[in-house]
């Protein structure tokens, strides 16, 4: 198991496709409405693309990661300007009823002991607090894990656990499936059979490569998005009972109830 995350975490100057970069703004603007005006935390942050945008629409934030060496990358970016610290999202290092709003985002299938966090959020966050979740969907047909996942969940999985904790949740759907390239529609049953025969890169080095051959040419990961980096592309409200099989992005609004 990979201890610092870097070689499955892209980073400021990484080379990433349009699309990646719209699901990485995406995921920050549609947590505003929840975040704006509220204490807010981000969890396993990596080195904190939208911790600057997070912190023009909220009260207060924090935000963390279990990487030193990944924080140390956000930490000279944003100086003093915001309070990152370094903690495992098992184990939260604050009191009780202290949040308003928990952020995790394409990082839940990375935590090895998934109801140990959400019993951590319950606790940590207040009566009507809400935990906002943005994670690859596994019900796609030619989904593809991480080598260092510990296991994924999707919307049926998802609301099953975050009910039994005590949550009342809405699902959204982000990149839909119907509307790819016809270049990337083509590839996607060859992408399905190279993650069978496990061809597919681990590294980001080799992803990039991979990304190179079908995107082209690639634009550097911004150390910090803003309001303008790209244009929101709105979430689709799907249901809590059914796999989704036609969103390349999940979004999960947990509230906790009162």
């Amino acid at each position: 198991m990979s201890t610092t995350y870097l070689e499955v975490t892209e980073l400021a100057g990484d080379g990433i496709t349009a699309e990646q970069l719209k699901r990485l703004c995406n995921r920050y603007y549609w947590a505003e409405e929840f975040c704006k005006g509220k204490d807010v935390l981000e969890v396993a942050c990596g080195s904190g693309p939208g911790l600057g945008y997070l912190s023009t629409i909220s009260k207060s934030l924090v935000a963390g990661d279990i990487s030193p060496e990944i924080l140390k990358i956000a930490r000279n970016h944003y100086k003093d300007s915001i309070d990152i610290r370094q903690f495992d999202a098992c184990l939260m290092p604050f009191a009780d009823a202290f949040f308003d709003v928990i952020i995790i985002f394409e990082a839940i299938y990375y935590l090895p002991e998934i109801e140990k966090f959400i019993n951590e959020c319950k606790r940590v966050l207040r009566r009507g607090g809400t935990l906002l979740i943005a994670t690859a969907n596994k019900d796609l047909y030619d989904f593809t894990p991480s080598p260092y996942s510990n296991a994924y969940y999707g919307v049926v999985e998802l609301s099953k656990l975050l009910e039994r904790h005590g949550f009342e949740s809405t699902f959204y759907g982000g990149t839909s499936t119907k509307d790819l390239s016809h270049k990337q529609k083509v590839i996607r049953p060859l992408k399905k059979i190279a993650s069978k025969m496990k061809l597919i890169p681990k590294t980001m080095h080799g992803k990039k490569w991979l990304k190179k051959i079908i995107f082209g040419q690639l634009i550097p990961m911004p150390t910090e998005i803003n309001a303008s980096t790209t244009v929101y592309e709105s979430c689709i409200a799907i249901k809590s009972g059914k796999a989704d099989t036609t969103h390349k992005v999940i979004f999960c609004a947990a509230h906790l109830k009162n």
